[in-house]
């Protein structure tokens, strides 16, 4: 055969192992597990870390307001230094709306070690403790953890206490439904849902034994006890990836986790622009390969590989009428289009954008590639005014 045909069999075989050893990671049909009425609703605090979130709170904090919960809840939003009036906006929607009782703290710049998020998150959970211990209830057995940017349907936080109390689960989180309203959304964003789970199948996350940990964090529902016992946020601090690193020490310590597709928990975030998703993957891509240049390089080789050889070999094929080249290159497109429909569906999108893939994987491609490059530049995972220059996981006290 030529090496154009060698090309296509190899990414050929790569797919066919995808689709069927990758625990089904093309599949959407990870939702919420079995959930039944505890009879008695324990108590949760909602933890809101934000910063210069203005533009989004008064789409998502009336939804957590508004929560129809049995039992005792409280939102605890800490506002990380905003710029833009985010913690009196807040505040003045909590009048508005009333519901859920909302309290707005800020803690001040993070401390060196600490990335913005997870320093708000342990004020949240400290305060959200110490409260609890002034009750005769004691601590709130769960903490709800959600981005600023999340709206939540009003059954949402019932469904998830629910489902953590029938299932013995001590993290629960949900993947939000990312918004998909540009041009630039539609192409990015289901193909973002899609990779993360290639990266991380749920099915294998859910399995009690298994090694591969991952969390949204966007929505994690997670019981304070587990978050003692894995000293979180505390042992993560230094974080970029913060939700992977949260499941990582819940299930070190012992603890069992569940991550699935949300239903009722969307992201209203707008990313209009190229630019605006651009930022986005490119933050924390070279984190996620752990600033290793040998990782990098094999990351763009295997991309290059499984999701631009197909096409390229088939067009190459069909060019030099290589029959075994334009057919392998062929089926291997075929099964990667065929695979990326069921996220096009969840998404509600047309499924003509699947074939499409391989041109987002360019762009993700060169997003990883940009991520490290501004890595090496110094400026790091940068987000909202700060730089985190080489994340790492926090040492031992």
């Amino acid at each position: 055969m030529s090496t154009i045909a060698w090309i296509a069999a190899v990414s050929l075989a790569a797919w066919v192992w995808l689709l069927l050893g990758q625990g089904f990671f093309w599949r959407t049909d990870q939702r919420l597990p079995r959930r039944e009425d505890p009879g008695v609703w324990p108590d949760v605090s909602v933890v809101v870390p934000a910063r210069d979130e203005a533009e989004v709170v008064p789409l998502s904090l009336p939804t957590l307001l508004a929560q129809d919960y049995p039992g005792r809840a409280e939102i605890i939003l800490v506002d990380d230094g905003s710029g833009d009036g985010t913690g009196d906006l807040a505040r003045e929607l909590s009048g508005r709306y009333g519901g859920l009782p909302l309290t707005v703290v800020s803690p001040g710049d993070p401390e060196p070690g600490w990335t913005g998020k997870l320093w708000a998150l342990r004020h949240g959970i400290a305060l959200a403790r110490a409260r609890g211990q002034e009750r005769a209830q004691g601590e709130p057995e769960y903490l709800l953890l959600t981005d600023a940017d999340i709206a939540h349907a009003p059954g949402s936080l019932r469904e998830l206490v629910a489902a953590a109390r029938t299932n013995s689960l001590d993290l629960v989180s949900q993947m939000a439904r990312l918004r998909v309203v540009s041009m630039w959304e539609r192409l990015i964003v289901p193909a973002f849902v899609y990779f993360f789970a290639q990266l991380y199948p749920f099915r294998w996350v859910n399995r009690a034994s298994a090694r591969t940990t991952a969390a949204a964090g966007g929505c994690v529902l997670l019981r304070t006890e587990a978050a003692a016992r894995a000293r979180v946020p505390d042992s993560i601090r230094q974080a970029v990836i913060d939700d992977v690193s949260l499941a990582g020490a819940v299930r070190r310590s012992g603890g069992r986790i569940w991550l699935g597709l949300a239903e009722g928990v969307d992201s209203v975030r707008p990313y209009p622009r190229l630019g605006n998703l651009w930022r986005m993957v490119s933050r924390s891509a070279y984190a996620q390969l752990r600033h290793s240049p040998p990782l990098l390089a094999g990351t763009v080789a295997g991309l290059a590989l499984v999701y631009l050889a197909p096409p390229l070999t088939l067009c190459a094929g069909v060019l030099s009428v290589d029959a075994v080249a334009a057919w392998a290159g062929g089926l291997a497109w075929a099964v990667m289009t065929g695979t990326y429909l069921p996220v096009l569906r969840y998404y509600r999108q047309p499924l003509w954008l699947a074939p499409l893939l391989p041109l987002t994987a360019v762009l993700y491609l060169l997003m990883t590639v940009d991520s490290a490059v501004q890595h090496y530049r110094g400026r790091g995972a940068a987000w909202k005014g700060r730089t985190y220059a080489r994340p790492e996981a926090a040492p031992e006290s």
